[in-house]
């Protein structure tokens, strides 16, 4: 799912393919400017900042801004807003480059960076003052904020806003030259104080930071806003559709104001849908970072996390992702998305691709009595029961077992259907069992199972036709594999977390550690990102923790949504 430089299974006119995904207002629109001819044909562009790691809702704009690109025959850049040297990181853009890449997408030799263009960006600020439609100010931020008025209230102009072209030509290029402290001058341009849209009430172009950058070092000690380099950045690099989420609707005037007033080499249009917002999670980058830096998680893979990296981690596959976006669409209003439909987009790839395994993930001992001692035997067993390539594997069998803890009980209720005392299961692949005696410690836990097998049900069918009402996984004592499993729930206990107060939110259960667990001898050669299915338990995925005297496993999604219980409902 990457694309090149030329057309990606568009036709020939540039139109969108037949086998296109369900059409939404972006793509109709870029359709309607192709065969209006607007465009010679489509670029667009996915800009993160990287001052952190990125989610699930960039994967909707990834998957929207590189799959309109790819439906059309065009090309999607990877650019990075890098103008907030204060924030942004090497790691984070390594970061990002590699969940583009996982995520399916690929930009060629298409990647840039704001920090390409902070020449030609000075110069064009320099034309705006030689304009007069910019002024530097000397005003604190506090007394710029008082002054920029409110929804009801129009601003008051600076003192400084009639200086003489001269006069900002000098102390711009003072700020350029290193000569003031940070926050003593900005540069804004020069709108209306009045106007009812607050974007444009003279905004800040450019303020005085003297901070190293990672690619530019210490040559600038001015760095642009996001709202002055974005648009421009666009222009530059020929970008046709400019697609954003709604918070930025309201800055579309500012980015159309500088694109008319600045000789720029392209005109993109500024398009924006609505941002993606899940239950029981925060999106927000600066609440992700406070999670990661007070030790909430451990760190921005951390299983629990909305990230991108943690998503991963959890053994998330990328069609699911791409399936999640595709299903909940594109809209122009906002709405909160249920966590459950995205756990079902991720059962719906996992159980097509993932393998089946037996694991034993709260071990209770049991010994069948009348099987011989020192005796084992080779079982067979599938690897996927609705795919036959993926063939078989032998299991084995014998004297000494582990099952589930759950899987009895010793005075069960009228509906229990698995072991107890007296009863009769199928263990899967393999036999039918009947408990005869359950051993206890001294605090009267219940330790050890005593029970018999019928060598005639090999298998797991009776030659007489009996019928048994529960089949049970389990894996052999002698050469089961001991394994700590992860089990994940959700990070946050409200549905509706709050963002200013989220600690308060925070589930104190929402990691789950099963040190003893056990499993089968095949899972010692499992790999992280290869998902398996444990047989009744959900589907999981090898941690990179993980060691060869030590498997770690960390719970992708359960089998089943059971969502509400985990958090209480």
């Amino acid at each position: 799912m990457s694309i090149g430089e030329g057309s990606t299974g568009a036709t020939a006119g540039g139109e969108a393919p037949e086998e296109a995904p369900g059409r939404d207002f972006i793509r109709d629109i870029v359709a309607a400017d192709l065969q209006a001819k607007r465009h010679a044909g489509v670029v667009t562009r996915f800009p993160p900042e990287p001052n952190g790691y990125l989610h699930i809702g960039h994967a909707k704009s990834i998957a929207l801004n590189f799959g309109i690109a790819e439906e059309f025959g065009g090309r999607c850049h990877l650019r990075f807003d890098d103008t907030n040297p204060t924030r942004e990181e090497q790691e984070y853009i390594d970061a990002i480059e590699r969940d583009v890449r996982w995520l399916g997408f690929d930009w060629g030799r298409h990647l840039y960076y704001a920090s390409d263009y902070f020449e030609r960006l000075y110069e064009w600020a320099e034309l705006l003052i030689k304009a007069g439609k910019a002024y530097v100010d000397d005003q604190s931020p506090d007394e710029m904020r008082i002054a920029r008025g409110t929804l009801t209230e129009p601003g008051r102009n600076s003192p400084f806003r009639d200086r003489s072209v001269d006069e900002n030509l000098e102390l711009f290029r003072r700020m350029k030259a290193g000569e003031f402290p940070n926050g003593a001058r900005v540069l804004r341009a020069k709108i209306d104080m009045a106007s009812g849209n607050i974007n444009l009430r003279d905004p800040v172009l450019y303020r005085i930071l003297h901070a190293p950058h990672p690619r530019t070092g210490t040559a600038w000690s001015i760095y642009p806003s996001y709202d002055y380099a974005h648009g421009q950045s666009d222009a530059i690099e020929g970008i046709t559709h400019s697609v954003c989420t709604l918070e930025f609707e309201d800055h579309r005037p500012l980015y159309d104001w500088f694109l008319e007033n600045l000789p720029v080499p392209s005109r993109p249009r500024q398009y924006e849908f609505a941002r993606l917002n899940l239950t029981y999670a925060v999106l927000s980058k600066r609440v992700l970072t406070q999670l990661v830096r007070d030790g909430h998680v451990n760190g921005w893979d951390d299983p629990r996390m909305p990230t991108l990296a943690g998503l991963r981690r959890r053994g998330v596959p990328p069609a699911a992702l791409r399936d999640f976006v595709k299903r909940i669409g594109v809209a122009k209003a906002n709405s909160v998305v249920d966590a459950n439909v995205l756990d079902f987009s991720i059962r719906e790839v996992l159980n097509k691709s993932a393998l089946r395994r037996m694991a034993v993930l709260r071990p209770l001992k049991v010994v069948i009595e009348n099987y011989p001692e020192g005796q084992s035997e080779e079982l067979e067993a599938v690897n996927h029961p609705d795919d036959p390539g993926a063939g078989t594997r032998k299991i084995r069998f014998g004297r000494e077992l582990f099952i589930e803890h759950e899987d009895f009980m010793e005075n069960p209720p009228k509906k229990f259907f698995r072991l107890s005392p007296g009863n009769e299961v199928r263990l899967r692949y393999a036999y039918f069992i009947t408990c005869r005696e359950a051993v206890k410690n001294a605090t009267g836990e219940v330790v050890e199972l005593r029970c018999t097998y019928d060598p005639a049900t090999k298998g797991g069918n009776a030659p007489d036709g009996r019928k048994v009402k529960a089949t049970m996984h389990w894996v052999s004592a002698a050469d089961s594999l001991p394994a700590e499993i992860r089990i994940y729930n959700p990070l946050f206990m409200s549905a509706a977390p709050d963002a200013g107060n989220f600690a308060a939110d925070l589930n104190p259960q929402s990691l789950e550690v099963l040190a003893n667990a056990r499993v089968e001898p095949a899972l010692a050669t499992a790999k992280p990102e290869e998902p398996v299915q444990f047989e009744r338990q959900g589907y999981f995925s090898l941690d990179p923790d993980s060691r060869p005297d030590r498997l770690v496993f960390n719970r992708t999604v359960g089998l089943r949504d059971t969502f509400a219980k985990v958090v209480g409902k």
